[in-house]
């Protein structure tokens, strides 16, 4: 089982000290932390997509590229990568860029993200939303598996004989996740594709989790991908670590009582009685972690929010040191002694290359990159009409 942290990127206000970071400071901090997630021995280091303040994660392959070449064992992802408002090309393209940098040491998170002002700004209309994200999905994953690609849609312009570029590392399209608080449809595709579907699993109490990876196993199954607890789940959740309880109660609590999402809500006891949200000692975080698997079964990820609301980076990294070297070691323990048999590992790059190739050398593509030219991406050899002609020389 993989266990990591996931960040939104907020930049928010220290209630404590009321203090706010600048964006240079926030992006140089997380880049701390995703480096303290490696140090420490977590497997996975995932930030989300946002296009307006107070986020700053506009390019999430830029800065997974910036970790991933300071880092020799994370694995780099997104908590979300929007698939309504990317052209499915450029995902193909920059995701496919990430994962040779990164020699796959990645994977990414599908979803339709929860701000409404970004269809319209990629010329977009919310109302199109799940139509979007089951249409563009369905042209990444063929950008990805052929190497020519004729389509035509409803909500971009069609293609003839495009290739994306470059092509998948070892002709391998990397792990998609299918993410969503609340959308069965993005569980089914998931299950249809065969791909993973992480639960958010934070803002939710357990039996909504429970009903949408339960759908999600059910319809993995029917599209013949295997038996339901072979299917791959992932869950989101949050924590804060304390020496004890009443610690960790009091330094999170003035976190959690002015957070944008759920500040001025229920209380910090509510809330955690709830939903998942785990804030206590060592052993009472371990508890609950390991309750979860009782109403998914077992999981293949388990991404921890611990980075919001306002926290400072030592604070952060305090909480990384407590997950590192107290937490997970024990949840890797006992999530792997309970573990059903038949119960497949989390997907990486190497694991799903040896699926395809066993033992044998994996193919590297090689584009001929004497298809077209390099101005108008047109054959040399033939006008628009089929025609011979002659390009003049630049």
């Amino acid at each position: 089982m993989q266990f990591g942290i996931m960040s939104v990127s907020d930049i928010t206000r220290d209630p404590v000290n009321d203090y706010t970071p600048s964006e240079a400071e926030r992006i140089d901090n997380l880049t701390r932390i995703a480096l303290k997630a490696e140090e420490v021995g977590l497997d996975v280091f995932a930030i989300g997509e946002h296009h307006n303040p107070p986020f700053f994660s506009s390019s999430p392959t830029t800065f997974l590229a910036h970790i991933a070449a300071q880092t020799r064992h994370l694995t780099v992802t997104t908590s979300t990568t929007l698939i309504t408002t990317n052209d499915p090309v450029r995902i193909a393209e920059e995701y496919a860029m990430l994962q040779h940098l990164s020699k796959g040491r990645m994977d990414l998170m599908l979803g339709r993200g929860n701000t409404a002002p970004v269809y319209p700004w990629f010329g977009q209309d919310i109302r199109q939303g799940l139509p979007l994200a089951l249409e563009n999905y369905n042209l990444l994953h063929r950008l990805w598996r052929e190497d020519v690609v004729d389509w035509e849609g409803n909500f971009r312009g069609p293609l003839q004989g495009f290739t994306s570029t470059p092509r998948p590392l070892d002709d391998v399209p990397p792990f998609v996740w299918h993410g969503s608080i609340r959308t069965p449809e993005i569980a089914e595709q998931a299950a249809f594709y065969g791909n993973g579907f992480f639960a958010n699993h934070i803002f939710w109490p357990k039996e909504h989790t429970q009903r949408m990876v339960q759908f999600y196993r059910q319809r993995f199954e029917h599209y013949g991908h295997g038996s339901q607890n072979q299917a791959i789940v992932g869950l989101g959740g949050q924590t804060f670590i304390g020496k004890t309880s009443q610690e960790a109660r009091d330094r999170f609590a003035p976190y959690f009582r002015e957070a944008p999402v759920y500040g001025h809500g229920p209380s910090l006891e509510d809330f955690s009685s709830q939903t998942p949200l785990a804030v206590g000692s060592v052993q009472e975080v371990i508890d609950k972690t390991l309750s979860f698997r009782e109403y998914v079964g077992d999981y293949q990820r388990q991404l921890f929010l611990i980075d919001h609301a306002g926290l400072p980076v030592e604070m952060v990294l305090e909480q990384l040191e407590y997950l590192g070297g107290e937490v997970v070691p024990v949840l890797r323990k006992e999530t792997e002694a309970r573990r059903e048999p038949g119960v497949p590992d989390a997907p990486t790059h190497a694991s799903l290359v040896k699926a395809k190739y066993g033992d044998a050398e994996p193919r590297q593509p090689r584009p001929n990159a004497n298809r077209g030219d390099n101005v108008t991406g047109a054959s040399p050899y033939q006008d628009s009409q089929g025609a011979e002609a002659v390009y003049p020389t630049l």
